[in-house]
């Protein structure tokens, strides 16, 4: 009964922003250590962020200063905000929260960063 819906993606200019989220049913995120990966095309999928049950958070060094993940646990939501886009953002990005004995993910959501 595990879902993650992601949405917010798109296509943006360069140095601009975009926010995705993450809307969760079925599981609690506030409990568990939720991630951010993004599989640009033709290569394999990469962790960008992560926030602990306490909001530690860690990020890729690629993306530090540029990208923000953040909770709203009433929501039961997860977001990742992008700012100072780059081409090299390009990418799908997935959400996934894992637990004790399952590794959840969503469909993913497309980012394009273009002129």
């Amino acid at each position: 009964q595990v879902q993650l819906v992601e949405s917010g993606g798109g296509l943006v200019q360069p140095g601009g922003s975009l926010r995705l989220s993450c809307a969760a049913a079925g599981i609690r995120f506030s409990i568990y250590t939720t991630g951010w990966y993004r599989q640009p095309p033709g290569k394999q999928r990469e962790l960008v962020a992560t926030i602990t049950s306490s909001r530690r958070t860690n990020y890729v060094d690629s993306v530090k200063g540029r990208f923000t993940i953040s909770r709203d646990n009433a929501a039961n939501t997860v977001y990742l905000q992008m700012n100072s886009l780059k081409p090299e953002d390009t990418a799908v990005y997935y959400c996934n929260v894992q637990q004790a004995i399952n590794n959840y993910w969503g469909q993913g959501t497309q980012v394009i960063v273009s002129s």
